[in-house]
């Protein structure tokens, strides 16, 4: 986990846990699967990594969206490290349906939100260690 999360993440987030070497986070609407991943470094940018560790987020990412694609059954898959009001290195991962609430907007900046169940918050926690894709902080 990094030192220190972006106060931001902190607060739209629910901390899921480790994967590898980045932390995995829910972003609080449940009206998507939004998972944000942040890798332990105090790069700002994917390409100040170094090739290892871009080779490693690059793995995670790649199992993380096909997580989001399989166990949602998602249409389409928003992947982007946008970072303009958090400067911390993030990855989206944002599982899309033709049906969603904003399709085919981008989701940025919109205002519906719906917050998760506890118990939904842990199914999704408990289908991502199920798969070894994260272990508990």
């Amino acid at each position: 986990m990094p030192a220190t999360l972006h106060p931001q993440l902190a607060r739209d987030c629910y901390i899921l846990g480790v994967v590898h070497s980045s932390t995995l986070l829910l972003h609080k609407n449940a009206l998507l699967p939004w998972f944000i991943l942040v890798p332990d470094t105090v790069q700002d940018e994917l390409f100040k990594l170094d090739a290892n560790q871009q080779n490693q987020v690059q793995s995670e990412i790649n199992a993380l969206a096909e997580f989001t694609q399989q166990h949602f059954n998602s249409d389409k898959l928003n992947i982007a490290t946008i970072g303009n009001v958090v400067p911390q290195l993030h990855v989206h991962i944002i599982g899309r349906k033709v049906d969603d609430f904003c399709w085919p907007s981008p989701v940025w900046g919109r205002t519906e939100f719906t917050d998760y169940t506890s118990k939904k918050l842990t199914e999704i926690k408990q289908a991502l260690m199920d798969r070894r894709l994260v272990k508990p902080i």
